[in-house]
This record gives structure tokens, C-alpha cells and sequence, in this order.
């Protein structure tokens, strides 16, 4: 579902709205996480195209609270399978050698008021709750 539309809503609002709707679905999960886990986690660490965009990962950074590390090498599902099999084929002895592999590029900190955050947020889970169905 996407509200807020008027006539004046173009593409990069649709852009903008995708790219915040993965930042809220990440605050929810990681909700889950840490109550399930009693552990909070900080930093994240985060990679894929999508943190190419320092605008997005600022944004996850402020709704999340926490504080966001990007890799200097982003797109990492194929180093990672690459890592994995030198770790089955004894190139490697254990995971801690494979992260000394890991730089950080940028590190981001949250920079947005609580009430502005809550505000978000609660925007996002009144969104959730319009298009809930019931049981």
C-alpha cells in the first residue's frame, strides 16, 4: 500500500518511499531481535546496493538509533560464498582471519530527535495497521 499520494507525487517520491519502507521494516525486525536476544545491536554492520546511497543509510541510522558501519566493499554475497568455501577448503582457519578481511568505508550516526523519530514511526505503524486484516 502506498497513502499519501496527491497529484504532485512524482517518481522520486515512490524511490523515497521504498527506500524508508526498508528502514521501518528493519527497525521492526531488529525490535524482534533484541527482545528475543536481550542484546542491542550496536553498530550494524550493512552492505549491498542499497547502502551505496548515503541518504538511505543515514535514515537507517536515525530510525534505528544505532549507529551504521558500510563496508569498503559493499556487494559482498559473492566474496562471501568465495570466503566460505576457503574456509571448507582450509584456506583459511576460522571466521575471525576472514574478518580481518572487513574495512570500514563511512560510519553513520544517528542525527534525528527522539520525538521526530517516534513521529516517523508511528506513521509507519499507523500505515501497518490500515492494511492489516483481521484473523
Amino acid at each position: 500500500a502506498i497513502f499519501g499520494l496527491t497529484r504532485d507525487s512524482g517518481p522520486e517520491h515512490l524511490a523515497r518511499a521504498a527506500l524508508e519502507s526498508v528502514a521501518y521494516q528493519t527497525f521492526d525486525l531488529l525490535q524482534a531481535f533484541e527482545k528475543d536476544s536481550g542484546q542491542k545491536a550496536d553498530p550494524i554492520r550493512v552492505d549491498g546496493g542499497m547502502v551505496a546511497n548515503d541518504w538511505f543509510v543515514q535514515f537507517l541510522a536515525d530510525i534505528l538509533d544505532t549507529g551504521i558501519e558500510r563496508p569498503k566493499v559493499q556487494e559482498t554475497t559473492a566474496l562471501g560464498a568465495a570466503f566460505l568455501a576457503g574456509l571448507g577448503a582450509g584456506v583459511y582457519k576460522d571466521l575471525s582471519e576472514i574478518s580481518n578481511f572487513w574495512h570500514l568505508d563511512r560510519r553513520f550516526q544517528p542525527d534525528l530527535t527522539k520525538a521526530k523519530r517516534e513521529n516517523l514511526l508511528s506513521g509507519w505503524h499507523d500505515a501497518i495497521s490500515r492494511v492489516k486484516t483481521s484473523e
